[in-house]
């Protein structure tokens, strides 16, 4: 008698009016959609009859017997499952362009949310979304349903690789006072290439005996976003210094390792039972993690010991997660051709030392995935990392906070630094050189002079000498700040830029030198860095991508 009460009241409403808020995620010709808790079956007979191919999916018995009488001549297709596990659904082989929850989440018990949200996640093609009705309102056991957020829901999309594409709010169509909804619609990315499916896969579903193919993963889409002048394109793929992987392998490591943290079921204690962590890297215990990075210079001991660190890292590397990971074919994902290192006698973490490490080939279509959608992809490598170091505590009956690992789990960036950039601005000035706003064209002195950081810190963390600007302080305060500036105000912009590099950098041999190491590992494109023009065309490059990519808001220049 409930399931018909229940069922008469759903179909007083229309389908339409309820269901206009996510029309705009239907394709235009058929998608396929997969309704989830379907109720009288009324949200899966409107969407079957605007041409769409559906599968109804409902765990009540009664309901179901319900769907049949209120919709007897329907061809949309039902069948008996329920989440979490979706078993049924999932043997059947499909999946969708649009999953359809309406007034279900609410029923998902919150220790089982998490696995829920991976099934949908798993059934969803590339660039396929997932609408959902979250409803707030009194919530217990007489009604069977548990609180929700947006902001839960938002969690759960970062770590499976989605993102909350849209929200909104509406009052209940029944009329009932204490009761309303919120909207959210879920978007897996998708390129187009397959790229983000393969992924995808790797995150989720593929064996881990460790945390290595994760690791591989998280180190080549830093290498994308933050080194990709160090890449060489082939036919096919981009070819990585397989050193600089091993560099930031090892910048992933170290703070995970230094807290204890569990990388295999059998790794009890920091530096124990890993093929990477020998002696070497124990040696290099007290180097913080950002001194794992391009340009830096190793002196002494310490030379020797990084330089048998990322022998190590390589072979670890090459022998577990690249050997692993593989096409259905067999064939790697990430081929390496492994070379002999010779250790120099001045050891600089610059593209010729990381590159006699050997290489590492990325597929195209992968690469490019990952410069676009690192943003997407490494929330969700970071928790399924986490996902497994907790497991692996668990079976060493080991309590682990969560907050520490999480913190541990953070990409180590240089502080934001503009100190040496203002005390070479300054000794300038004292000098007797006259210094420009790069916005303006206007003359500095002492009082006005700012640093400012043309590619916004909040944006893309970097103090590369490349990215600091003398700036008019009240330009760069009030006007400036955060923002990114437009392609027009940066080329306007030009001569007074490649102008403080010539000024600042020139006749300063240290600076130079890591001027253009940075421009060369930092900007995309740069072939010959110490051609100042060469490097302003790869900012404007970096500029694009920082705009399109990651929708920075962009600023059009002074008033």
């Amino acid at each position: 008698m409930q399931a018909r009460e229940s069922a008469a009241r759903y179909e007083t409403v229309a389908p339409d009016q309820l269901n206009n808020w996510f029309a705009h995620v239907l394709s235009e010709g058929k998608a396929c959609i997969l309704d989830v808790g379907a109720g009288s079956g009324r949200d899966a007979a409107w969407l079957e009859a605007l041409g769409h191919d559906v599968l109804a999916v409902e765990p009540d018995r009664a309901m179901l017997r319900e769907i049949e009488r209120h919709h007897p001549d329907r061809n949309f297709k039902l069948l008996r499952d329920r989440l979490p596990d979706l078993r049924a659904t999932i043997r059947s082989g499909l999946s969708f362009d649009l999953i359809l929850l309406n007034a279900v989440w609410m029923f998902v018990a919150p220790s089982e949310r998490q696995r829920a949200f991976r099934k949908l996640v798993t059934l969803l093609k590339p660039g396929g979304s997932i609408a959902m009705t979250l409803r707030y309102g009194p919530v217990g056991p007489k009604q069977g349903t548990h609180s929700v957020s947006t902001e839960e829901i938002e969690r759960l999309a970062r770590r499976y690789g989605a993102y909350v594409e849209h929200k909104g709010n509406s009052y209940d169509l029944l009329g009932r006072e204490r009761i309303t909804w919120a909207q959210v619609i879920v978007r897996v990315p998708d390129d187009g290439t397959g790229a983000l499916p393969l992924i995808r896969r790797i995150v989720l579903n593929d064996d881990k005996s460790s945390t290595y193919k994760l690791a591989l993963v998280r180190s080549i889409c830093r290498v994308a976003h933050s080194a990709p002048g160090f890449a060489r394109e082939t036919s096919e793929h981009v070819q990585v210094p397989l050193g600089l992987v091993a560099l930031f392998w090892l910048r992933l490591y170290l703070p995970l390792l230094r807290q204890n943290v569990p990388q295999n079921p059998s790794n009890t204690t920091g530096f124990e039972r890993l093929g990477f962590a020998k002696a070497a890297l124990v040696n290099l215990e007290t180097i913080s993690p950002v001194d794992f990075r391009a340009g830096y210079r190793f002196h002494a001991n310490l030379r020797q010991a990084m330089h048998q660190a990322l022998r190590d890292a390589c072979d670890t590397i090459d022998r577990m997660p690249a050997y692993h990971l593989t096409h259905p074919d067999g064939s790697r994902i990430f081929p390496v051709e492994r070379r002999t290192p010779v250790l120099p006698k001045r050891l600089v973490l610059d593209a010729p030392y990381l590159l006699s490490f050997g290489t590492l080939s990325v597929p195209m279509h992968l690469w490019r995935a990952m410069q676009r959608y690192t943003v997407w992809i490494e929330p969700a490598l970071i928790e399924e990392w986490i996902s497994l170091t907790l497991k692996y505590a668990l079976r060493q009956q080991r309590v682990l906070e969560e907050s520490v690992i999480r913190t541990a789990m953070q990409w180590s960036e240089p502080e934001r630094d503009v100190g040496l950039v203002r005390r070479r601005a300054v000794e300038l000035l004292d000098g007797g050189r006259k210094l420009y706003c790069v916005w303006t064209g206007k003359p500095l002195y002492r009082s006005s002079l700012d640093i400012d950081h043309c590619f916004p810190w909040s944006t893309w963390p970097c103090s590369d000498l490349w990215n600091l600007m003398p700036s008019n302080r009240q330009v760069n305060q009030r006007q400036k700040r955060d923002l990114l500036p437009n392609d027009a105000t940066l080329r306007n912009a030009k001569n007074q830029i490649i102008g403080w590099w010539e000024t600042a950098y020139r006749t300063k041999s240290a600076l130079r030198e890591q001027f253009h190491l940075e421009a060369k590992s930092r900007l995309p494109a740069v072939e010959r860095p110490y051609d100042l023009q060469d490097v302003f065309d790869a900012m404007c490059f970096q500029r694009m991508r920082l705009s399109n990519d990651q929708q920075t808001p962009e600023w059009a220049g002074p008033k």
